[in-house]
């Protein structure tokens, strides 16, 4: 599985960013995907998380109401809508595949990061 995220800038505070995972893989609906984040000096964090069909999510709490993920199939890809940005953000998103159940943490595959800055 290899993953590509994209879509990842400047944008000022309360700006939006919409960004994207590419995944090079036989059979994308295997997957359970889920996006990560690491903020300049700190450890990655969980974001969100999306089962194979799409039909449960899952949010950290201090992303929950202005993020939004989703998926489409047919494309390979999954999204990653971020509205409201706050400074706080800011950090390098990664994108990642998983085969087991719906995880903030087990993920077996990972994309390279797309850099998010939110300016004040």
């Amino acid at each position: 599985v290899q993953l590509q995220a994209s879509g990842g800038g400047l944008v000022q505070a309360g700006g939006s960013l919409r960004l994207s995972c590419a995944a090079s893989v036989r059979t994308f609906t295997n997957y359970n995907m889920g996006w990560f984040r690491q903020p300049p000096g700190k450890e990655r964090e969980f974001v969100a998380a999306i089962t194979w069909r799409g039909g449960s999510t899952d949010y950290a709490a201090s992303v929950k109401g202005r993020f939004a993920i989703s998926r489409d199939n047919a494309k390979n890809t999954v999204y990653l809508q971020m509205n409201g940005l706050k400074p706080e953000d800011t950090a390098v998103y990664y994108c990642a595949a998983d085969s087991r159940r719906l995880s903030r943490t087990e993920y077996d595959y990972w994309g390279q990061g797309t850099e998010v800055t939110v300016s004040s």
